[in-house]
């Protein structure tokens, strides 16, 4: 049987790649899903609403509408004090976590 490793990774980090985006600027919906299928993390944005409907009953973001210049009125996700705090502690693993793991499961040595 083959796992698609990558998808399982993906699935494990992506809310975390989606508070971090946030914990920049507030974005709207399109906005999130263009720079995760760039990245390749997200293979449409059908996936991304779900995963944001996780994330506001987390109570990790919220949203608020805002006019556009080139349309309807767009709904906008920013964190909330509670996604800054889950975004900070995830920052703080990550990177412990990441040499672990590197260190584990890095090239083989000779």
């Amino acid at each position: 049987m083959t796992v698609d490793i990558g998808a399982q990774m993906r699935k494990g980090v992506v809310e975390y790649c989606v508070l971090g985006l946030l914990g920049r600027e507030p974005m709207y919906g399109w906005q999130l899903s263009d720079a995760l299928t760039q990245a390749g993390l997200i293979a449409s944005i059908g996936t991304l609403y779900p995963l944001l409907g996780r994330l506001r009953d987390n109570g990790w973001v919220t949203t608020f509408d805002r006019p556009s210049e080139s349309g309807p009125v767009r709904r906008y996700y920013r964190l909330t004090d509670a996604g800054i705090e889950q975004l900070a502690r995830f920052r703080a693993q990550w990177a412990p976590f990441a040499r672990v793991v590197t260190g584990i499961v890095g090239e083989a040595r000779s």
